[in-house]
């Protein structure tokens, strides 16, 4: 959690990742706004009586209990940012209808029709990335290397947080089982789009490619049902790859968007930290 003022920005991190994907993103956001980033199930270091049961419902239930944990009934106003796995709950949280104080919804490199037709590989993908670390800088150091992170510090902190030590083996393995979840996989995903632009909140589509929007999308772009912003020169993590860009659109949304601590204000209340592009 960071910042003391203005709307909620409520992070939701991939699969594999965990709430520190958007530490050094919360540094820079909190002089606007307040930042929270909470670890899913199986992730990080929270704590669940089923660590493996990451069906979209589960997690999306996940959510609204910690909102109501942190703000009671009354929750000021929040603006979902889920990136990958986290921006289908983000996307879900929003189409059940169930926290009033939504203003709005950032979804981080994940397009329902690309998602899907990449789950066939996601078992290979999983079983070929390297499984065990002698320490905790060699996996920094691996993902920095291999490109799944590009920025050295944001790996340095998020980094820690995906792996445990497990003493039969003497070596650092993957806090999160992501390869005994297949079952929910495509759940994540399907419908993606259509929730997406049905959500009644001012939307944000943060990419980083531009080859990746399905016929839904496209068709809701050309009707501007949604802003959408390619991030160039960055990989999948694009919270953790270009934190201070991220972290300018994000503001930037919110000021266009008039989202203060209790949903839309008057204009002129908010001024932007920059000029956004479309």
């Amino acid at each position: 959690m960071a910042g003391n003022e203005g709307p909620v920005v409520f992070c939701l991190h991939g699969g594999g990742y965990s709430g520190l994907s958007f530490s050094i993103v919360a540094s820079k956001i909190k002089e606007k706004a307040r930042v929270v980033a909470m670890d899913l199930r199986g992730h990080g270091k929270s704590v669940s009586e089923n660590e493996l049961e990451l069906s979209l419902e589960t997690m999306s239930n996940d959510v609204l209990a910690v909102i109501k944990e942190l703000y009671g009934d009354s929750p000021p106003a929040i603006v979902l940012v889920g990136h990958s796995m986290g921006g289908s709950v983000a996307v879900q949280v929003a189409a059940n209808k169930t926290l009033p104080s939504l203003a709005g919804l950032v979804v981080v490199d994940v397009v329902e029709g690309t998602a899907i037709s990449s789950l066939i590989h996601m078992q290979k993908i999983l079983s070929n990335r390297m499984q065990h670390f002698p320490s905790i800088e060699k996996a920094i150091e691996y993902s920095v290397r291999g490109g799944s992170l590009r920025n050295i510090d944001s790996a340095r902190v998020s980094i820690p947080t995906t792996l445990k030590y497990d003493d039969s083996k003497h070596c650092y393995v993957y806090r999160t089982r992501l390869e005994e979840t297949e079952q929910y996989w495509k759940g994540w995903y399907d419908g993606l789009s259509e929730k997406f632009l049905s959500s009644p909140v001012p939307k944000l589509l943060l990419l980083a490619g531009t080859d990746r929007l399905d016929r839904t999308l496209t068709i809701g772009q050309m009707q501007g049902k949604f802003q959408m912003i390619v991030v160039k020169h960055t990989g999948h993590a694009i919270q953790e790859d270009v934190p201070e860009e991220f972290a300018n659109l994000v503001l930037n949304f919110i000021s266009r968007n008039r989202i203060g601590p209790h949903g839309v204000e008057i204009p002129g209340m908010w001024k932007p930290s920059q000029q956004t592009k479309t």
